[in-house]
């Protein structure tokens, strides 16, 4: 476990929903990965990312999909493409990404309480 946060250091973490309009290959990454562009609603926009996630996922199945993502790091470079937010997930049994979504239908934005 790590160390206890207060509250506070919780909220400046600003983890929102936001749903895949767009997701390729990412052939120049060191480990197998895609591109994805994700719409966080009117306030935030569409952001660029790309996550390690080829394991359960096809870009395909991923268009259209809810994500939470954390929208408020810094943009950073990975190769060519400069990620401007962190898609979050959880490891299956084998340590392989599964993306953390909604179980309904919700607005694009939403943020995580």
């Amino acid at each position: 476990m790590s160390d206890q946060i207060s509250f506070d250091d919780f909220l400046k973490v600003d983890v929102r929903v936001g749903r895949v309009v767009e997701a390729e290959d990412f052939p120049e990454a060191r480990k197998p990965a895609y591109k994805m562009k994700i719409d966080f609603g009117p306030d935030i926009g569409i952001k660029k990312t790309s996550a390690q996630i080829t394991r359960h996922y096809t870009p395909e199945t991923l268009v259209g999909k809810l994500v939470m993502a954390v929208v408020n790091f810094p943009p950073r470079q990975i190769g060519p493409v400069m990620s401007e937010v962190l898609t979050l997930g959880v490891p299956d049994e084998d340590g392989e990404v599964v993306l953390l979504t909604p179980d309904k239908d919700v607005p694009v934005g939403g943020r995580l309480y």
